[in-house]
């Protein structure tokens, strides 16, 4: 373990003493951080790390540890609404709204058939949700339309595990990264979106020196700054940069060949679609100088272990199951997996995102069970007691191909359950439009721009207020026990689940309720049965031993008692045809596989190499959209921020959204640090303040994709494209075409007017007038002349830095420019 020692992170906020303090996990990223909950009178008052948390040892990020004061917000709500004839939202009865539910389920299922109706989850669950969500979406309902946030987040982690292995499940775990010699951090800015796992990684880092890290990444971001060796690719060429990797290991003899023969399939197809990348041809393809891919490929070819991490940088590109199946092919050839310090660990967002695809709230069946293999299906009709011909075969189906179906008036019900679509969904005007023309239920614990398009509300209770289980992104399981009761008026999503499954008489084929058991601890007592014997096998854990172990590993069965710390340490891959989850897609095409094609794999136990084509991306800069335009995080919230913005800390910290300008780009269209700029794409445009920063590649610029309001004009995703990868069906949010133009007002010099007065009449500083003007002093503008006047906003944000030190500027270097030029 990379923690030498304990410390623990405690926020508290009472009026008198804690009460008492109630075992947890940190319900925002997907680290998985143990921690206990202050309470005080039945309410939620703090948060503290659990010190005994192999995970965390006490430690919280800045989110997790302001995540409490979204519970007390005076905005939850706390009835049903229903949205009247006049277009109103008006509060209901439980009884009514839960009618209303139903009434509008069995007119959708009349109308459209199973796939009438469409559940939108989300990755901040509870186990035991997503499994009552998979019975009664697959047995209940009959429909495959089921999806989650995580689609947009990180559905590719699951299909590039698929494609490589046969089965879900990340194989390596956080211990890998405290023992492994090298660590390559894939579009993963761990800084920002898992900053407890970044403290352990230079806790160790300025111990030992060690691991080597290389992060590959557009952006010079925080992570990036602690590298030894930071590869600054263009937008797009992720692909092109792994196969000119892959080359050069080949080509130096770097890989291990008895591993390959006895563990894989596919070898020849790698090598013959890497041949062609040379180190030339991948230094011009991805603008990374030739000595740095060099370097790169020495240390991934040579050093003794090595875990590979991904996160959106590499998920939400073009080619992202390609990608991260690359970083698997290095893995196989290296023989690096299934050993201490050595496998992919493609991470989660969420905290509990995996825990929806292990009991098949999304994708496959429960414990991953392949939709189309009729052994598969039956053994799932065995344990629900159905008929196997109720239940739908074939693949998955995506929040995208959902609004396509409403575009088309195809869809009679979407339950949108903890998430806000019209905010991160990609071209979200389009998605708007579409969501218009069905009926859309929210469940949520506030008002959401989703609501804005909802037709019914249902109230939840929050993390603290309800028990269940979480998985976090190396597959450990953990508990959530229950602070404090929710408010009155307001249900879990469990007891929601519950009752609808009752309400809609969904039967066994012996006429008994489908679902049968009450309580969360009674649901995950008949999901154990179902795991059993399957990869994500639970039937070792209790709440009592998980809470007792600070969290256990899947698979926890007679053989691993304790769980498992790192998967496929025997070398047999999840490829049987009987065994796995999928029999996969073709990567050229993205048609899925026959069972005989997968059979004629041959794979039979061996993991998959596939030889990988690039494709650079559809949409690419043009002279009416110059410049790139990516999207990610900011340290201080999370997704569409409808709980780190009830933060106050959080709020105050970063309240509004922005655009990074590298200073070349800013200079040529003579853009001030502050000023407010245009930002336009094919789809549509936002207006907000610019960052002038150099830890951005010129050409590029960042919007961080948190701010959607409907009133705020600020929302990243007007812009981006809605395309999406192949095979995993995620949006492709790293790469849009955009434009930038300033946003001024004019004004013309009256007569015994002075510049500094003109300045100060529009609260600017005469050199930030004299500069939007291209002036040098003496600054003396003629009578009747035109001033153009830019509008400031100045958005500075400190950064969360290591150890809780905070920078009172911003985190980047304003390449020769003042840090308070424009406040």
């Amino acid at each position: 373990m990379a923690w030498d020692t304990e410390r623990t992170d405690i926020n508290v906020n009472s009026q008198g003493d804690v009460e008492k303090w109630v075992y947890s996990t940190c319900n925002i990223c997907s680290i998985g951080c143990g921690c206990y909950i202050a309470v005080n009178g039945n309410r939620i008052v703090g948060i503290k790390g659990n010190a005994k948390h192999p995970v965390n040892r006490g430690r919280l990020g800045p989110k997790g540890e302001n995540q409490w004061h979204a519970n007390n917000s005076a905005d939850r709500l706390l009835t049903p609404l229903l949205r009247d004839s006049d277009g109103v939202l008006r509060p209901v009865s439980w009884d009514n709204a839960m009618e209303v539910l139903v009434t509008r389920s069995r007119a959708a299922l009349h109308r459209f058939g199973s796939e009438g109706i469409a559940i939108y989850s989300t990755g901040q669950g509870m186990l035991e949700d997503y499994y009552t969500i998979a019975k009664i979406g697959r047995a209940g309902l009959r429909s495959h339309l089921l999806d989650a946030n995580t689609r947009l987040c990180t559905a590719t982690t699951e299909w590039c595990l698929l494609q490589s292995f046969g089965a879900d499940g990340t194989p390596a775990g956080y211990e890998d990264i405290d023992v492994t010699q090298t660590l390559m951090l894939f579009g993963h800015n761990v800084a920002e979106t898992g900053t407890v796992l970044f403290e352990r990684i230079m806790a160790r880092k300025q111990k030992t020196g060690k691991p080597y890290i290389i992060v590959v990444d557009p952006r010079r971001t925080w992570t990036a700054q602690a590298a030894d060796l930071h590869l600054q690719i263009l937008p797009g060429t992720n692909l092109a940069l792994l196969n000119g990797i892959t080359h050069l290991l080949l080509k130096h003899g770097w890989i291990d060949r008895d591993f390959i023969a006895n563990h894989t399939v596919g070898f020849a197809d790698v090598e013959q679609a890497v041949r062609d990348w040379t180190l030339e041809r991948t230094a011009k393809e991805t603008d990374v100088p030739e000595t740095q891919i060099a370097e790169a490929a020495r240390r991934l070819g040579t050093t003794p272990s090595l875990v590979c991490t991904t996160l959106q940088g590499a998920y939400q590109s073009v080619d992202a199951t390609a990608t991260c199946i690359a970083i698997n092919n290095i893995h196989l050839l290296r023989g690096l997996i299934g050993k201490p310090g050595c496998g992919p660990l493609h991470m989660a967002g969420q905290p509990s995102s995996s825990t929806n695809r292990t009991v098949g709230g999304v994708g496959s069946y429960p414990a991953h069970r392949n939709p189309s293999n009729p052994k598969h299906l039956q053994e799932m009709a065995e344990l629900w007691n159905v008929d196997a011909a109720r239940l739908e075969i074939g693949a998955e189906k995506d929040i995208e191909y959902f609004v396509d179906k409403m575009e088309r008036g195809q869809l009679g019900l979407f339950w949108n359950i903890h998430t806000n679509p019209m905010v991160s969904l990609p071209n979200r005007l389009r998605a708007r439009r579409a969501f218009e023309r069905t009926f859309v239920v929210v469940q949520d614990c506030f008002l959401t721009e989703t609501c804005e398009v909802a037709d019914l509300v249902l109230p939840t209770a929050m993390w603290g207020e309800k028990e269940g289980l979480m998985e976090n992104a190396d597959r450990m399981i953990n508990v959530c026990e229950v602070a404090v009761n929710p408010p009155p008026g307001v249900r879990s999503d469990f007891d929601i689940f519950i009752d609808y499954a009752r309400r809609m008489d969904f039967r066994d084929k012996d006429g008994n309720p489908l679902i049968q058991y009450t309580t969360p601890r009674e649901c995950f007592e008949e999901w154990k049965r179902v795991s059993k014997g399957r990869p994500c096998d639970m039937t070792a854990m209790t709440y009592e031993k998980i809470k007792e172990q600070n969290g256990m590993q899947w698979p926890a069965n007679e053989a691993h008692p304790n769980g498992t710390p790192r998967l496929y340490q025997d070398l047999v891959f999840h490829t049987q045809v009987d065994d796995a989850q999928t029999y996969g897609f073709h990567m050229k095409t993205g048609r899925a596989r026959t069972r005989k094609e997968f059979e004629a794999l041959g794979a039979n136990g061996r993991a998959i190499l596939y030889g990988l084509t690039y494709d650079p991306p559809a949409e690419q800069p043009s002279a009416k959209y110059p410049f790139w335009l990516t999207t990610g995080r900011v340290v201080w919230h999370w997704h569409t921020r409808t709980k780190t913005g009830r933060a106050p800390a959080l709020h105050m910290a970063t309240s509004q959204g922005y655009v990074e300008i590298h200073p070349d780009d800013a200079t040529l269209l003579g853009i001030l640090p502050g000023e407010l700029v245009r930002i336009s794409s094919p789809r549509g445009n936002i207006t907000v303040p610019a960052r002038i920063v150099d830890t951005i590649r010129p050409g590029l610029v960042f919007v961080p994709f948190h701010f959607g309001s409907w009133q705020e004009h600020q929302a990243a995703n007007e812009l981006t494209v809605d395309l999406v990868d192949p095979i995993s069906k995620q949006p492709v949010y790293k790469q849009s075409a955009c434009r930038i133009e300033k946003v001024r007002q004019h004004h013309t010099v009256a007569h015994g007017e002075t510049f500094g007065r003109i300045a100060e009449r529009y609260q600017l500083t005469p050199e930030q007038l004299a500069k939007a003007n291209r002036m040098t002093p003496p600054y003396r503008p003629d009578v009747g002349s035109h001033l153009e006047i830019p509008s400031m906003a100045n958005p500075v944000s400190p950064p969360y830095m290591l150890y809780r030190k905070l920078d009172l500027f911003p985190h980047f270097r304003l390449a020769n420019l003042d840090p308070k030029e424009g406040e």
